[in-house]
């Protein structure tokens, strides 16, 4: 299958590149930046600017986007209109931007989520399971990566946050609490804390506690490498490629709703 990956010299773009040309089911179509990176023209493949990027779609059955917001959402209009799949591992949308998302996702089949290796997704389903059965228990989240990540806190940490709201009926709008720094930050009753750390060259790690009286147990998922991402990423492109117009997740991929 061919595939077009957007956020070409990005941490994971370039990840997703390097694997996808050693896998001998893909073809790379075309590997995109925007028009101001320096980047533009060079490489192997050779990048080429976003703006072209509809010269290429005919030739794409699927297209991998790891950029930012806005840019994702003109992706989003180009790929209806040429009816390709769109995998999104961009985040930082806020509400109205995830609407579009849900629009267009009933015209092409989008695999949307801000995180694709299977151990995260597999901490997705214990984290629901978990606090459906303890939904006294106080819950915090801790998240760390490298110091050059733009947005907090993490896509991943704010879907825990929100697995957890939902799992007890509450909105994590309401509940959510992000980062404590006043002279009176009692913890509330009913609160989801959220806390980002920014350092070095750390991959990604998340920690979600639950504290109970004399009690504590945490769930962690550390990531060794990238790749872990990227392979997840090719793996959803080749998957979401064969479905019907709709809204997909990594849960979906792995078809593991059930566990």
């Amino acid at each position: 299958m061919k595939i077009a990956i957007c956020g070409a010299t990005g941490r994971m773009g370039q990840a997703i590149v390097e694997l996808a040309k050693l896998d001998k089911e893909i073809q790379i179509s075309g590997v995109f930046e925007s028009d101001e990176n320096s980047a533009v023209g060079t490489g192997d493949p050779i990048i080429c600017s976003e703006k072209d990027l509809k010269n290429f779609l005919p030739e794409t059955d699927s297209l991998i986007d790891f950029t930012n917001p806005n840019s994702t959402l003109k992706n989003l209009e180009l790929v209806r209109e040429f009816k390709v799949s769109l995998v999104i591992g961009t985040t930082g949308f806020n509400e109205e931007q995830k609407n579009k998302i849900i629009e267009i996702s009933k015209n092409i089949p989008i695999v949307f989520s801000p995180n694709m290796s299977i151990g995260v997704n597999i901490l997705f389903k214990l984290v629901e399971a978990v606090v459906k059965k303890i939904p006294d228990y106080d819950v915090e989240i801790v998240e760390l990566h490298h110091n050059k990540k733009k947005d907090s806190p993490s896509g991943t940490a704010a879907k825990l946050a929100e697995i957890v709201a939902t799992s007890l009926g509450r909105n994590i709008n309401d509940v959510g609490v992000y980062g404590r720094h006043s002279a009176n930050s009692i913890r509330k009753k009913g609160e989801i804390g959220l806390f980002s750390i920014r350092a070095g060259d750390i991959v990604g790690d998340h920690t979600v506690y639950f504290a109970g009286p004399g009690e504590r147990f945490e769930l962690t998922h550390r990531v060794h490498s990238r790749s872990t991402f990227a392979s997840g990423a090719l793996r959803a492109a080749k998957w979401v490629v064969k479905q019907n117009p709709g809204l997909y997740n990594m849960i979906d991929v792995l078809n593991m709703k059930n566990i």
